[in-house]
């Protein structure tokens, strides 16, 4: 069973129903316990980067999602989820991140034929190999919705990237800890495929 995190963050429904299309059994928890007995976590979301903090501190979210990757549970953060595991991010200065990852989350820039927010279908490419994405072609497209975007700090752990006004880490890998910027619950059979991967990890960790 996948736990999502509930934290009062949009986007959870659509996750859900992704994972329930592909068969997998579903929870939607903030309770630790909980946590801890899902073979993976997913942790998604929309919005403001300091307000999803407030909210997963409120919760007492923060130690039980470190609990959850030192227990070395697969972790899954989508979008907003993504850029929550680094350290900080330009939207919110003075707001720390949850710190699994090494990196920051910085402004796209602003450029004549670029809109902000990046709304929209992007193709990948593969800087390296990642588990999300096996069975996956390079240039496959995906949806994008965000204003800010991660540099990490250390580029092995970049396993796609797309092009908008800069180069976008999409998508990032480390141990068990995986990150989308894209939605894949929303990137049709692109995306399916890549949930479907990550229900396969999570049965392979068991």
């Amino acid at each position: 069973m996948i736990a999502i995190i509930d934290y009062d963050a949009g986007n959870i429904k659509s996750v859900e129903k992704a994972l329930e299309y592909l068969g997998e059994k579903v929870i939607i928890t903030r309770d630790k316990n909980e946590l801890l007995k899902a073979s993976g976590v997913i942790l998604p979301g929309v919005g403001s980067f300091k307000d999803a903090m407030d909210n997963l501190n409120k919760y007492n979210l923060c130690e039980a999602i470190r609990e959850v990757t030192d227990k070395k549970i697969p972790f899954l953060g989508i979008c907003l989820g993504l850029q929550l595991i680094f350290e900080k991010s330009e939207e919110s200065p003075g707001v720390e991140g949850l710190k699994l990852l090494e990196g920051e989350i910085v402004k796209i820039p602003e450029k004549d034929d670029i809109k902000i927010p990046h709304i929209g279908w992007n193709s990948l490419k593969f800087p390296n190999k990642g588990r999300l994405f096996k069975g996956i072609k390079e240039d496959s497209f995906v949806y994008f919705v965000h204003s800010y975007y991660l540099k990490a700090k250390d580029p092995s752990i970049v396993t796609a990237v797309t092009e908008y006004g800069a180069n976008i880490q999409a998508s990032v890998e480390k141990d068990n800890i995986f990150a989308c910027q894209f939605h894949p619950e929303k990137s049709s059979e692109t995306g399916l495929c890549i949930l479907k991967n990550f229900i396969e990890i999570t049965k392979e960790n068991k």
